[in-house]
């Protein structure tokens, strides 16, 4: 596995440390481990995608855990409206453009509906070396009902920069495991930011930092979950195609557990014009057959499945975990 992957831009990098430390922390993080993502499916879902060579993306209402929106929506309406550091970082941004933050909570309160019912979501867990041969217990009990797989991925595709013209519109973030206090800490950290680059800030005009604030609070809101579930260590595919509509994803009305619903496709392939190399043979870093009563045919299955995807040795990179799982 090698990590060219691209820096941030110097502007970039400063943005993303004052109104997203925690997410550049993660993702700095992320580089220097060169730590690996990984998807928990269904084995049925995982040959769709190897064929297919897409990805679905659903909605957040229709997730697993799609409270959990609600979950990070409640935290920042605490943390905004009834705490010290919520006043503070009120105070901070009126300084710098007078009245600012009510221009911000009318654009916010405008989209927050969109939260739940045009946000897609795909999630990631990230992936220890140490799991390369069994997987994850807790994710093979919440996946592996009857055959689970886990899709091994290298960290290219989710870690590059989006570059300036704005790239696929999918953004990759981590997650977040807040509690109340925790989110308030966040809050008053980002206002210390703010204040102490106060001057570049003003050079970037009322217009941009209204709309640099709304991103911050969209993805607080979207990534926050409960400290209850930390375990998962998960990243999430973010993409809202009424604030920003990709050419590249299309949508489709899919059934999923027998419910019709719409989906988004990213493609996996490789698209150079905007910076993106997902194409499976360099996405894919091994498949882990989880436990099953038929674990022999599943990987023999999913062997044959990357040979037609064209992935090298692929024989290697199929493994079955012998971890037993009971239910």
């Amino acid at each position: 596995m090698t990590n060219d992957i691209p820096p941030f831009s110097p502007e970039q990098e400063r943005l993303l440390r004052i109104f997203h430390p925690y997410a550049l922390e993660q993702h700095l993080r992320a580089l220097s481990q060169r730590i690996r993502f990984v998807h928990y499916t269904s084995a049925d879902s995982a040959m769709s995608i190897s064929r297919s060579k897409e990805v679905w993306m659903r909605k957040s209402s229709c997730m697993n855990d799609f409270l959990e929106v609600q979950y990070g929506l409640d935290r920042l309406y605490r943390a905004y409206g009834r705490t010290d550091a919520g006043a503070k970082f009120k105070s901070i941004l009126n300084s710098l453009f007078d009245g600012v933050t009510k221009d911000i909570e009318k654009l916010f309160d405008s989209w927050t509906p969109h939260f739940q019912t045009n946000t897609y979501l795909a999630c990631l867990s990230e992936h220890d070396e140490r799991e390369d041969t069994f997987g994850r217990l807790s994710m093979w009990r919440a996946y592996s009902e009857t055959a689970g797989v886990a899709l091994v991925l290298n960290n290219t595709a989710f870690l590059t920069p989006t570059p300036p013209d704005g790239g696929l519109r999918a953004y990759t973030s981590p997650v977040a495991y807040l509690d109340d206090g925790q989110f308030e800490t966040e809050v008053g950290r980002i206002a210390e930011n703010i204040a102490d680059n106060a001057d570049f800030l003003k050079t970037l005009g009322r217009e941009a930092v209204t709309n640099r604030v709304f991103n911050m609070f969209r993805f607080a809101v979207l990534c926050t979950k409960h400290p209850g579930f930390a375990e998962e260590r998960e990243w999430r595919i973010i993409y809202s195609p009424t604030v920003e509509e990709s050419p590249y994803i299309t949508k489709e009305i899919q059934v999923v557990k027998g419910v019709p619903q719409p989906i988004y496709k990213i493609p996996l392939k490789d698209i150079p014009e905007i910076g993106l190399t997902a194409a499976i043979p360099t996405l894919l870093n091994r498949i882990i057959i989880g436990p099953t009563q038929y674990p022999w045919a599943l990987q023999e299955a999913f062997v044959e499945l990357l040979i037609e995807a064209g992935v090298k040795d692929s024989a290697s990179k199929v493994c079955v975990s012998d971890i037993p799982l009971r239910r």
